[in-house]
């Protein structure tokens, strides 16, 4: 299998950040300073980068600031993961309700209505899988 490479964009102009190969190695550190650090979060309640992506799987490492809120949606691709490493979030779905703190996660199947909304500063890894 060849690597898989994001592609530059504007607000991430370096490009080249493995997405997809036999063994990817994550540090979430070093992702949560960059999006802390990025315009995007100065001037937005939210930022997100994408850390894993490969066909029935997507990795999302997301940082909310206190008081944002993810919109009611359906989680229609598959089941996911809401691990919590900073912050305090409350989870909201068809399923329940549930204040995730860090070092906590929680689970919802897949086709579920949910939203997200940040109780303080907070980053999370989203696990999007098939």
């Amino acid at each position: 299998m060849e690597p898989k490479q994001n592609e530059p964009t504007g607000l991430r102009p370096e490009g080249g950040r493995t997405l997809d190969a036999p063994l990817v190695s994550v540090d979430l550190n070093k992702f949560t300073d960059i999006l802390k650090d990025e315009k995007t979060w100065k001037t937005s309640d939210r930022n997100a980068i994408t850390v894993y992506k490969t066909k029935g799987m997507r990795i999302v490492l997301i940082a909310l600031h206190e008081g944002a809120t993810i919109a009611e949606h359906k989680a229609d691709e598959g089941v996911i993961s809401i691990h919590v490493l900073e912050g305090k979030i409350r989870f909201i779905s068809e399923a329940g309700t549930a204040e995730i703190e860090a070092g906590n996660l929680a689970t919802l199947h897949k086709g579920l209505r949910h939203s997200v909304h940040a109780l303080a500063n907070s980053v999370f890894l989203l696990t999007i899988g098939a």
